[in-house]
């Protein structure tokens, strides 16, 4: 039996999104209904934004900055 030939697709880009926990807009509401915050976009959602924005927009979100992290303070 003959090899099958490999195909090959062009690379359309990332094929993951952005993580919401690990970006600077993200935050969490008191309101039970919807409980997840996109500071950067002014919404309030069920589930989480960047979920909401690829179900809503069909393309990843744009206005994701990874979260800085201030250095520890030394417990001397």
């Amino acid at each position: 039996m003959p090899a099958l030939p490999q195909l090959t697709t062009p690379s359309a880009g990332p094929t993951r999104g952005p993580n919401c926990w690990q970006c600077r807009f993200f935050g969490v509401s008191y309101i039970p209904a919807t409980p997840y915050v996109c500071r950067a976009m002014g919404f309030q959602t069920k589930v989480l934004p960047c979920l909401e924005v690829l179900r809503t927009d069909g393309e990843f979100c744009r206005s994701f900055e990874a979260k800085t992290i201030a250095p520890r303070a030394a417990n001397t």
